[in-house]
């Protein structure tokens, strides 16, 4: 399973939401209940965010590397046993190589992601997935997802589907 961006900054600081603040107990128990490796990724910024392409196009600084508001919120980072991995992009290519080389170890059936934003980051994890990974099952849990927003939330679960990601708890 991929935790995605379960992060301060996302739940309620600058760029958090009701939305995902609400699915934050959905989030730990699906981690809980999950039998299974947990790889958490984490959105990683510096000083200089607002001189990045990123920060050009979304000038709200955030997750800024060793802040409270880059730190996993508390319930999440409670459950966390490895490192996550800290990615300055949308996607992390990094987490796409380590995947392929567990399949390589021994076989990935399925790929879980969970977390926010659905309509950035989990998609661009999910479509990076199913890039390295392109026979393995990939899902996401839409009652553990919240986008920037409702509507775009809805777009890019429909956008994942189409792309043969399985969207399950559907609302």
């Amino acid at each position: 399973m991929i935790v995605v961006d379960m992060q301060n900054d996302f739940i309620d600081g600058p760029l958090g939401s009701k939305e995902a603040a609400a699915i934050v107990p959905n989030v730990v128990k699906k981690i809980e209940e999950f039998e299974g490796r947990v790889i958490f990724t984490r959105d990683t910024h510096y000083e200089n965010y607002l001189e990045t392409q990123e920060g050009k196009n979304l000038p709200i600084v955030h997750c800024i590397k060793g802040t409270e508001g880059w730190m996993l919120h508390p319930q999440i980072e409670r459950l966390r046993k490895d490192e996550p991995i800290d990615k300055s992009a949308f996607g992390s290519i990094e987490l796409g190589q380590i995947l392929k080389s567990l399949d390589e170890e021994n076989k990935v059936n399925r790929v879980v992601l969970i977390g926010v934003c659905t309509d950035i980051c989990v998609i661009s994890n999910a479509m990076i997935i199913k890039s390295f990974l392109p026979d393995t099952e990939v899902a996401v849990d839409a009652s553990c997802c919240a986008g920037s927003n409702k509507e775009n939330n809805i777009i890019a679960l429909r956008a994942m589907e189409l792309c043969q990601i399985k969207i399950e708890h559907k609302s």
